[in-house]
């Protein structure tokens, strides 16, 4: 019995002994490309950078913002040299302007560029080398250029039956669309020194000047029923806000906006309710509504009825400057 026990013993001994000595799987460090070691650098010809992301995207979407900071750094000396005083300051804001240029390149789109190396170089990890010939860059973003300002032009020729209105808002949009174009011109001539953007800048400045004339030509008269009587100066100071003149006229360039206010006296929890039903409607100088809204408002107040009146006012006022008079007036201004 002794000696079973005995050879029980040894074999649990011998099994434990095997079980702890399982090999350990020790895994390799994965050797990194020369490339990412050391990527080669910017020259006068060629942009290049490196990108790291969970994925072969994401890493391309780094190494191009990158590649735009180191076209922004470039950008900014080459500028800083040509001007080193800012009209109106001291020497010291040189810098000011440098640090400017940079971040305003950093959000050209760099469209024309190439996958040089892409390797996975580990668990949710890829890196990416990517290049930029400036040559085929400068003629990229000449190429965007020319097909944006293309569009404009045809676009253009649409407006001939729209009224003032939807002209100010595509102007507006223009403004909008084209508010980068310095910061790409000056790319432009970095890429090629012998490129001038005159042509583009009077473009510009004659989408500013048509988007000025409409401003200024422009014109609201406000009406409303005895309801809505409180209403029309708030609604008048959104649209002043837009620099848009308010006044009785007549013509292409005139809208009427007519304010209808349906009231209803109630009183919760020890208040004064004026709930508030504000139909808004815009015509132009036929008749024809081009706008148009319904606002749900109550006004409270512990007073009087006539105070949540008042305080219907005081929310369509702050609800104009949270929202906006557009989205008030239902237009596009």
């Amino acid at each position: 019995m002794k000696y079973i026990y005995l050879v029980f013993i040894a074999v649990v001994v011998i099994f434990n002994g095997c079980g702890s000595s399982k090999p350990q799987v020790v895994a390799k460090p994965k050797t990194l490309p020369s490339w990412y070691k050391s990527p080669p650098r910017s020259n006068a010809t060629d942009l290049y950078a490196l990108g790291e992301g969970k994925d072969k995207k994401e890493a391309i979407v780094e190494a191009l913002s990158l590649m735009a900071s180191t076209l922004s750094i470039s950008v900014s000396s080459n500028y800083s040299a040509k001007t080193e005083v800012r009209e109106g300051r001291e020497n010291s804001s040189s810098g000011i302007y440098k640090s400017d240029i940079r971040s305003e390149v950093k959000q050209i789109r760099i469209a024309s560029y190439e996958v040089l190396q892409a390797n996975k170089l580990g668990f949710k990890r890829y890196a990416v080398l990517i290049k930029s010939n400036k040559t085929k860059l400068f003629k990229s973003m000449r190429r965007e250029l020319e097909q944006k300002f293309e569009l404009i032009e045809s676009e253009k020729k649409s407006l001939k039956t729209a009224n003032a209105l939807e002209k100010l808002y595509f102007y507006k949009q223009q403004k909008t669309n084209l508010q980068n174009l310095p910061n790409t011109l000056i790319v432009m001539n970095v890429l090629n020194p012998a490129f001038e953007g005159d042509e583009y800048i009077r473009k510009t400045q004659e989408i500013s000047i048509a988007y000025h004339d409409i401003v200024q030509n422009i014109s609201f008269s406000i009406a409303s029923n005895t309801e809505a009587s409180n209403l029309k100066s708030v609604i008048a100071k959104g649209i002043s806000q837009k620099r848009l003149k308010i006044k009785n006229a007549k013509g292409s360039n005139h809208f009427s906006i007519y304010i209808k206010s349906t009231i209803e006296k109630a009183q919760a929890y020890g208040f004064l309710l004026a709930r508030c039903e504000i139909t808004i409607k815009t015509k132009d100088y036929k008749g024809v509504i081009v706008g148009s809204n319904t606002l749900q408002i109550i006004g409270q107040s512990s007073q009087s009825f006539a105070i949540a009146k008042q305080n219907v006012a005081f929310r369509l006022n702050v609800l104009i400057e949270e929202e906006g008079i557009e989205k008030v007036l239902g237009l596009d201004l």
